[in-house]
């Protein structure tokens, strides 16, 4: 239960969270959201710090009340509580371990001494030890260093300094690094870069031997520079892919590829590589889509081979035309051509033969239980009843199926397995269902259409495909797999699973992000705030960018841990960093009259576009009488730590004069600021410390380009919402922001959709569709702060 500000159960929860030391907005986005509400404000008063706590301690109070599943709470959350309270932990990498620990335990008891050693309780990494093994990794990747300087990956660096130092400061590594970096190449410049692809170009051509080990072992090793080689050739396909225990005693099946399936597999496809990206065609594509492109397109091109897209329509209920084009629209914008576009229903004639076949061989039949006697008898690990049906019967109900003499849901063919076997995809799966749909590609010739467990694995063989790539939760599928091919005595593809992309504060799944379009939870399978990349490609994102943070994350087998959105947003930062120009926008205009100028005067400046490289590049900004700067840069009540405008203050404009506030105009009988006057230092005497961005009135009387802007902030409040059984209710209020009056800088009036800058001290923002002639609109893509790798880029 939530506790309310008005009742008698101690401080309420705002007050609450003010005293363990949240931020004003965090407190915000907490009270907009019964659960997280409810679970902190149970968590603070577990903990014993309803009186208030540090505000390191209230942090991690917070991420145990949103992070630690609430299930597991019962059992082990009074003990985690204790160790955050009493600092034992003290540091966000000590309570993932601590996390991970007791998730891994479950309600199970556990000893304390393991739990502190898997959370580095006690253990105090000094200055001095991170610096020596800072030192030590430097030195062991000094040639890559010296080497790649123009595409270091620092991320990479701090990775081998956490392996060997886990509780060591994650901030004093990052920032050491970066000193020691700067310290050893100075600031880099394209000279620096172009001095390397010199050195690049002079290096003779060698052929590739991967039968070597790196001459240099401080160089990247093979993996990480090629990330597929984990993956075998074509022509080692027969070996043993998986063994299925039958439960009544009959011989263990060893399923393999023969000789003579290789020989004439690898005769058909000329011994190439052969796989295939398969969406189904019912929704958009999201950035989870774009790790499977990432290894399906990317193996084939890494082998010279050739990667199929091939859309997985065997539903047609939940299959659209619109789907289907998308997809194949964004594939080719993620820079992916495949060999062939194809469709499962292209084969639905070879499925159905193959289906005949199995019925003729006794391990297929036609069942006539309802679906929800299905799930029964399974759960039971019971036969049908109809399971020994004669052949025949068998044969002629699977033919007035397919004619339709039979209605929807009274009957399935099913494939006969082992409904006692310890794997639940053994249970006589459903190979074909009846459905009176039309289908987006096959249109009507069709009544019954097969599953996805039924075609897959055929059509993988159909296509000649050597290695069927799919995410981990279809590991369980991969015996079902290998039983349907043995069984059809077809040429077996090389599967192995990889672990599914999950990114917090959103939601991957496709009936989700389906209902949040639907629901009109968010603006359509674009909106900038979802995962989805067509969102992501509106919000500005490039698929560069996209397949760099992709490549980066490595292609493993490790569970789906949950991949933090910063990191995403580090590979955006890093590449607008260097391609996007230069511009000023005022989000909030306080209007500043310069009383010592005269109206009729126009000063002409130059603004720079890429003012931190040597890129003489400009922008023209007039400096007349009125100008206007950010409302939020300007207060009434100066401080020491504060560096905007106030009166008495002055401040430099960015390109332009140092400015020194002398009156402040009221709107009458209220304390809101209308303008501000001011005298600006034609000889840039003052050396104000502050520097603000601007835009001024381009003549007399006349606006300032007047834009549209639009920030946005995370979907969800919580990293994992996919978790939460009301989901819905963790979407963040305050996700989208729409500034309708900004004020921009004239050369943006000729920016076209999709178009990219960096307003200067704001962010990095993009040109949206919604533009027109009369006003442009901007989405922000990424602040400047990076918070993944602690160093904003200004």
């Amino acid at each position: 239960m939530v506790v309310g500000e008005g009742e008698n159960n101690g401080p309420p929860p705002r007050d609450l969270f003010i005293a363990i030391g949240l931020d004003q907005k965090t407190v915000e986005n907490t009270l907009a959201n019964n659960k997280v509400t409810s679970n902190l404000t149970a968590v603070i008063k577990e903990a014993g710090v309803t009186n208030g706590c540090s505000k390191a301690v209230g942090n991690l109070l917070y991420r145990v009340a949103t992070e630690y599943p609430s299930s597991a709470a019962s059992a082990h959350r009074p003990t985690l509580l204790e160790y955050v309270v009493s600092s034992k932990i003290k540091k966000a990498t000590q309570l993932d371990g601590a996390f991970s620990f007791l998730v891994k335990v479950g309600a199970a008891s556990f000893d304390l001494k393991e739990f502190e050693e898997a959370c580095g309780v006690g253990v105090d990494v000094s200055v001095e030890e991170i610096e020596s093994t800072v030192n030590a990794v430097l030195d062991g990747n000094m040639n890559a260093i010296l080497e790649q300087w123009h595409s270091i990956n620092v991320g990479k660096l701090c990775g081998e300094v956490r392996k060997l130092q886990p509780w060591a400061d994650a901030k004093i590594v990052k920032d050491m690094i970066d000193d020691k970096l700067r310290q050893l190449l100075g600031e880099k410049t394209e000279s620096d870069d172009k001095k390397h692809l010199k050195k690049k170009k002079e290096k003779p051509a060698k052929p590739e031997d991967k039968s070597k080990p790196p001459v240099d072992s401080a160089l990247p090793t093979e993996a990480e520079i090629n990330p597929f080689l984990i993956f075998p050739q074509p022509e080692e396909n027969y070996k043993v892919h998986t063994e299925i225990i039958y439960s009544d005693g009959r011989p263990k099946l060893s399923t393999r590829n023969t000789m003579d399936l290789l020989k004439a597999h690898l005769e058909k496809t000329g011994g190439k590589v052969l796989t295939r990206f398969p969406p189904e065609p019912n929704g958009y594509l999201h950035i989870g889509h774009a790790k499977a492109m990432f290894i399906d397109f990317g193996l084939a091109r890494e082998r010279n081979g050739s990667c199929y897209l091939r859309f997985d329509d065997t539903n047609p209920e939940a299959e659209k035309r619109e789907y289907i084009d998308h997809i194949q629209e964004i594939v080719q914008w993620l820079g992916w051509k495949p060999f062939k576009v194809t469709y499962t229903s292209d084969y639905f004639q070879e499925l159905y033969d193959l289906a005949v076949k199995l019925i003729e061989k006794d391990l297929a039949y036609v069942d006539h239980q309802l679906p929800e006697e299905i799930k029964e008898y399974r759960e039971k690990k019971l036969n049908s009843p109809w399971r020994d049906r004669p052949v025949s019967e068998s044969l002629k109900l699977f033919e007035d199926m397919r004619r339709g003499l039979i209605d929807e849901g009274k009957a399935t063919l099913r494939l006969k397995q082992d409904m006692q076997s310890d794997n639940k995809n053994m249970y006589d799966l459903i190979a074909y269902r009846i459905k009176f749909t039309p289908h987006p590609h096959a249109g009507d010739k069709w009544c019954i259409y097969p599953s996805y467990d039924y075609a897959h694995c055929i059509v993988d063989s159909l296509e000649n495909i050597t290695h069927s790539l799919c995410t981990l939760e279809f590991e369980i599928r991969r015996t079902s797999y290998y039983w349907l091919l043995a069984a059809l005595e077809l040429y077996q593809p090389y599967v192995w699973e990889y672990s599914r992309l999950n990114i917090s504060n959103t939601v991957m799944s496709k009936r989700k992000l389906s209902r949040l379009v639907m629901e009109k939870w968010v603006d359509g399978w674009d909106d900038p705030r979802l995962m989805t990349l067509a969102g992501l490609r509106r919000r500005g994102v490039s698929s560069t960018a996209i397949n760099n943070f992709i490549r980066g994350l490595g292609i493993t087998r490790s569970d789906n841990s949950l991949i933090s959105l910063e990191r995403l947003e580090y590979y955006i930062r890093e590449e607008l960093h260097e391609t996007a120009p230069r511009a000023m926008v005022v989000l909030h205009p306080l209007k500043v009259v310069i009383t010592n100028l005269d109206k009729a005067s126009c000063i002409e400046l130059e603004a720079k576009m890429r003012p931190d490289k040597d890129d003489t590049s400009s922008y023209k900004v007039p400096f007349t009488n009125v100008i206007y700067i950010e409302r939020s840069d300007f207060r009434i009540k100066d401080s020491k730590d504060y560096y905007g405008l106030a009166p008495g203050k002055s401040v430099l404009l960015r390109y332009a004069f140092p400015i020194k506030c002398t009156n402040v105009i009221y709107e009458k009988d209220t304390e809101n600021i209308i303008e501000i006057h001011a005298e600006y230092d034609p000889e840039r005497k003052a050396k104000p410390k502050g520097v603000l961005h601007w835009v001024a009135q381009p003549f007399s009387g006349v606006e300032p380009l007047k834009v549209e802007v639009r920030l946005f902030e995370k979907l969800f409040l919580s990293q994992n919402p996919a978790e939460l059984e009301d989901w819905l209710s963790d979407l963040n209020p305050y996700s989208k922001e729409v500034i309708q009056n900004a004020c921009g800088v004239s050369v943006l009036g000729n920016a076209v959709t999709g178009d990219k800058f960096q307003f200067e001290r704001l962010g990095y923002f993009a040109v949206d569709p919604d533009s027109t002639s009369e006003k442009l609109v901007f989405n922000r893509i990424v602040t400047l702060k990076d918070s993944y790798s602690k160093q904003g880029k200004k």
